[in-house]
Order: C-alpha cells, then sequence, then structure tokens
C-alpha cells in the first residue's frame, strides 16, 4: 500500500510541473559519465498534433476543402495512422494523436493532407509516451521487495 501514495505525489509533480522531462534527461545526462547509459529515456508512443487555422484563414477556405480533408483523415484512421481524434475546446482546430515513434514521421503524414497542402494550417507536434515517474516507481528498491 505505500506504492499507492508514492504514486500519487510522483504524478502530482509531474502534473504540477515540478520534475521536466527535459530537465531530467539534462540532469541525468550531467550526473552520469559519458560512458555510463542513460537509465530512465522516455519511451515515445505517439505524437500529438495540434492544428490550428493560420492566422486571416477564413471559415469559408477550410470548409472549401474539408470534404477531401475528412476523407482522408478517415483513410488515416483506418489505415491505423490516427489513434484518436478530437475537436479543440476553444473551436480553433483539431488534435490528433499519430501512431509514429518521431515528430518527423507524424509531419510527412500531415503535410500530405489537404489543410496543409494548401498552407491553410499551422501544426505542433508534440511527441507523448508513458509517464516518466511510472518507470522511476517500478525501479524503486521497494518495489523490487
Amino acid at each position: 500500500m505505500k506504492v499507492i501514495p508514492k504514486l500519487v505525489v510522483m504524478l502530482t509533480l509531474t502534473l504540477m510541473g515540478a520534475t521536466s522531462m527535459a530537465d531530467l534527461s539534462v540532469a541525468q545526462t550531467q550526473s552520469n559519465p559519458p560512458s555510463a547509459p542513460q537509465a530512465f529515456s522516455p519511451t515515445i508512443t505517439g505524437v500529438m498534433v495540434i492544428l490550428t487555422a493560420k492566422a486571416g484563414v477564413t471559415r469559408e477556405q477550410v470548409m472549401a476543402v474539408m470534404p477531401a480533408e475528412i476523407q482522408q483523415t478517415l483513410q488515416l484512421y483506418l489505415d491505423g495512422k490516427i489513434r484518436q481524434w478530437y475537436s479543440r475546446g476553444d473551436g480553433r482546430g483539431v488534435v490528433f494523436f499519430i501512431d509514429v515513434k518521431d515528430a518527423a514521421a507524424a509531419k510527412a503524414i500531415m503535410e500530405d493532407l489537404p489543410l496543409a497542402r494548401q498552407g491553410l494550417m499551422d501544426h505542433e507536434y508534440i511527441a507523448i509516451g508513458p509517464l516518466l515517474p511510472l518507470r522511476l516507481l517500478m525501479a524503486s528498491p521497494e518495489r523490487r521487495q
């Protein structure tokens, strides 16, 4: 039962931003000799893509392309490349979870869609994976007993 309170603390710290995945990687690199392997590097299981209409793009411009965009997006979903898709809560675009191992692969997929080919959308690519603190928890001496 000691594991649950530690898990809650780790998740809380992660969500509050008290532990930064990038800072953790840098700290490990600095504290480990160059020849030592990195004990905890993030595992990338997908890429989150946030699409937002570019400044000055009208709704009419976007809607003119939507039939082709929807058809190709649906095909990507049926092919297993798009894992999940959502509308943004602010109504300014969509969020996709792409089943690839890096942002370059996600970018190659997204740039082939009609809205991107016409230069109507901005894309933000964020590699995602399991919470690193969970891996740290699994490696703790108490967990091995």
